[in-house]
């Protein structure tokens, strides 16, 4: 492991500084469970590492009529045992506790999982059916960026040198129904080999899904033939069958490319339903 200069911050502006001081060779920690695996394995190389977890605004969860703000540091179990949380927005706490074990999310924040900017990360896709927003702040102030703006590819997002999320918003809509599907090789503790979120405000439709394409995707193109129908086993099936040609999945390890497309369809399918 390569050393490095440790901070502890106590304010967005001192990480922001800092940030900017180290030109690209800082990294911000929080949670901590990717980036000290990636620290040992000498995957990233950092010459300054920024703890966050002191600044008190980070490690709140605010909830009024309007809107749902989770804070930088909430860990996931924070999130899956909200029982406000639960009650509006039940998928999103069902990604939250599939991710890892509970000791890990003891740690690790949902925040974390979407910087991280994995294709397969668990909680992007409820957050994206959802339309949320990423509260940034960098050396200009705040500025918000609609979630399924924020990811450009593996592991990159639009953050620029000295921007930090602050949270992530979720502004609330009546008559939210919604599902998480995950399918990995074990129940618990594995990682998604395909995953998704099937959410309908109103007579809307709103599908992501995760590990089908460089980052996790809405389907416009199966929302906009959902959106205002009444869910038939012919529309279901038709759905899916655009489904499957909006991602692009590729083999690994875990799965091929030709078993990912297909669980599309069986996810989907699930989803929708489910919330029928």
């Amino acid at each position: 492991m390569k050393d490095f200069e440790y901070f502890k911050v106590e304010s967005l502006k001192e990480a922001s500084e800092l940030l900017l001081k180290y030109d690209g060779e800082g990294h911000i920690i929080n949670g901590g469970t990717d980036l000290l695996i990636r620290l040992r394995e000498g995957i990233t190389k950092p010459n300054a590492v920024i703890d966050i977890k002191g600044i008190e605004e980070l490690n709140k969860i605010l909830i009024n009529e309007d809107s749902l703000f989770i804070g930088a540091c909430v860990n996931l179990n924070e999130i899956a045992r909200n029982r406000k949380i639960k009650e509006l927005y039940p998928f999103f706490a069902d990604s939250a506790i599939s991710v890892a074990s509970n000791q890990v999310r003891n740690r690790a924040t949902c925040i974390g999982n979407v910087c991280n900017a994995s294709p397969l990360a668990d909680t992007a896709t409820p957050l994206m059916a959802l339309d949320a927003e990423v509260i940034i702040y960098g050396p200009e102030g705040e500025k918000i960026v609609p979630i399924t703006e924020f990811f450009v590819f593996v592991r990159k997002t639009v953050l620029k040198t000295g921007e930090i999320v602050k949270g992530i918003r979720i502004n609330h809509r009546e008559n939210v129904k919604g599902s998480f599907s995950k399918l990995a090789r074990r129940k618990e503790v594995d990682l998604s080999l395909v995953c998704s979120s099937v959410v309908k405000v109103g007579s809307e439709f709103k599908v992501s899904f995760g590990a089908v394409a460089p980052t996790p995707v809405r389907l416009s193109k199966t929302e906009e033939f959902l959106n205002n129908k009444e869910l038939t086993d012919e529309v279901i099936n038709e759905a899916c069958n655009i489904a499957t040609s909006e991602v692009a999945p590729i083999s690994d390890i875990r799965a091929s490319k030709e078993y990912r497309t297909e669980m599309v369809e069986v996810l989907l399918r699930r989803g929708l339903n489910k919330i029928k």
